[in-house]
């Protein structure tokens, strides 16, 4: 299994090639990182159709901007950072239009969550609700920051750049997202809880 080393060096000749307007190389690329950038978007955005349209736009914006790639940061980093940008251009269009959110189950569903036992299927979809819903309800900042660190794993100081934060600024703020998404899931397990 090649190392983060040669993956750089794999992405950087994809990039390469693409600016030379090679669509083979472009395609590997999309399908090395679209989970990545389809994960932040949805994140960032809140819904997969959303997602769907940030995603993209974050790999036509990718092609067209493959001839200036300067290599200031990894294609990971790069790719998510035009993501984040796409995602919040499309937020703010959001703002002023009315709402259409799609059901969280609804979400879950064409996620494919679930096993073959009903009883582990209904366990963990109430885990995953449970979690979902903490994440949902946490600010957009802290969604943001808990996805890109957390779930797309970047580095701290990638994360930290791309927020145009400091480090230590970028690490308080991660603290405090992961304290809010754990209490907001302990408070919403008491309350199933108490329920049953």
């Amino acid at each position: 299994m090649p190392d983060s080393h040669e993956e750089g060096l794999i992405d950087l000749g994809l990039v390469r090639r693409s600016a030379r307007g090679d669509r083979e190389a472009f395609d590997a690329l999309v399908a090395r990182h679209q989970a990545s950038v389809f994960r932040l978007a949805r994140s960032l955005i809140g819904t997969s159709d959303g997602a769907e349209d940030v995603l993209q736009q974050t790999f036509l914006s990718a092609w067209q901007a493959a001839p200036g790639f300067r290599g200031d940061s990894s294609i990971r980093t790069w790719l998510l950072t035009i993501a984040r940008n796409a995602a919040l251009t499309r937020r703010m269009r959001a703002a002023r239009e009315p709402r259409d959110e799609t059901p969280l189950e609804d979400l879950g569903i064409r996620a494919g969550w679930g096993g073959p036992d009903p009883e582990q299927l209904a366990a963990a979809a109430e885990q995953r609700d449970h979690l979902a819903a903490a994440l949902a309800s946490l600010v957009p900042e802290e969604r943001e920051i808990l996805t890109l660190r957390d779930l797309e794993g970047l580095p701290g100081d990638d994360v930290a750049a791309m927020l145009g934060l400091s480090l230590a600024a970028m690490k308080s703020r991660l603290h405090r997202a992961r304290l809010s998404l754990a209490a907001t899931v302990r408070g919403g397990m008491t309350r199933a809880t108490h329920r049953a």
